[in-house]
């Protein structure tokens, strides 16, 4: 699978945030994108998932579903954990599931948490946990219903060390299965032989 963006341009407000951009990500390789605040990282991975236009160029994935968007073959983890905190920790992974077309049975979502070191709080209530908890939950979301291409922002924020290595393991796991990921961060994600893409005044990718 090879996701590919030919001169992409994106402005917001009347202005410029990226302009004549082309990169590849290919499956079984992660892109990691970095830079500095302002740079265009979450924009950039916003694009992809279809919420922003595109001012100029195109993106195109090969080797997916030809008849389905790459929105709909991705998986889009933002900034914002989008939980319900009234809900416990098992049934905020149960709708996100269903509404993501993925398999809402418990031993489904008990099994992804478990993965996340979270087995402990199924039952919780998402807003009697902790920030680093709710992110896992957040995490969780990209075991409960599969898709091949992962979008990334920040995923390891609020996250302890521990939590960081079980999370850079199924990281790799999704990576060794032939999937797609692309990741916006600040800090390692524990990932070798990952790709670069350097976004400022001049993008750049560096293997």
């Amino acid at each position: 699978m090879r996701l590919s963006a030919k001169n992409i341009a994106i402005e917001r407000g009347g202005r410029s945030i990226l302009a004549g951009l082309s990169f590849e990500a290919l499956s079984g390789v992660a892109l990691v994108l970095t830079g500095p605040n302002g740079a265009g990282k979450s924009t950039l991975l916003r694009a992809i998932a279809g919420f922003l236009p595109l001012a100029a160029g195109a993106f195109a994935l090969e080797g997916g579903a030809s008849e389905a968007s790459i929105g709909e073959q991705a998986h889009y983890l933002g900034h914002v954990d989008a939980l319900k905190g009234a809900l416990t920790a098992g049934e905020n992974l149960a709708f996100w599931a269903g509404a993501l077309g993925g398999d809402s049975s418990s031993g489904v979502w008990r099994g992804a948490l478990a993965r996340l070191g979270l087995a402990h709080v199924a039952d919780f209530p998402v807003r009697a946990l902790s920030a680093g908890q709710k992110r896992r939950v957040a995490l969780a979301r990209l075991l409960v219903a599969p898709r091949p291409v992962w979008l990334l922002d920040e995923p390891t924020t609020a996250l302890d060390a521990a939590a960081q290595g079980l999370f850079a393991g199924i990281m790799r796991g999704h990576l060794a299965a032939g999937g797609l990921l692309i990741a916006a961060t600040h800090a390692p994600l524990g990932l070798e032989g990952a790709t670069t893409l350097a976004l400022g005044a001049s993008a750049r990718v560096a293997a």
